[in-house]
């Protein structure tokens, strides 16, 4: 289910990943909608919250806020994101 990647991180192959995330997407944890608000900035350990790893300090870290009061913002990998971006469309 995970493969080591030359930077050393551990990820998700690609349809674990986008099955994880199409179903965070039914189930309410991931938003359907667009993100009103997107910014990006190195990480600092985060979280991804669509495949729940850590993201490096070498990593770019992706975050958006949606128009739902009381949430903090989404925050993902570069990678996740775009797979996000387009489960969401495709649902």
């Amino acid at each position: 289910m995970f493969a080591a990647v030359a930077t050393r991180e551990v990820t998700m192959d690609q349809e674990t990943l986008r099955l994880l995330i199409r179903q965070k997407i039914q189930n309410g944890r991931l938003p359907h909608d667009s993100i009103t608000r997107v910014w990006s900035s190195p990480s600092d350990g985060e979280t991804c919250d669509a495949c729940d790893t850590i993201l490096s300090k070498e990593q770019l870290l992706m975050e958006g806020t949606t128009l739902a009061p009381g949430r903090r913002p989404f925050q993902f990998h570069v990678r996740c994101f775009q797979i996000w971006d387009h489960e969401r469309r495709a649902a």
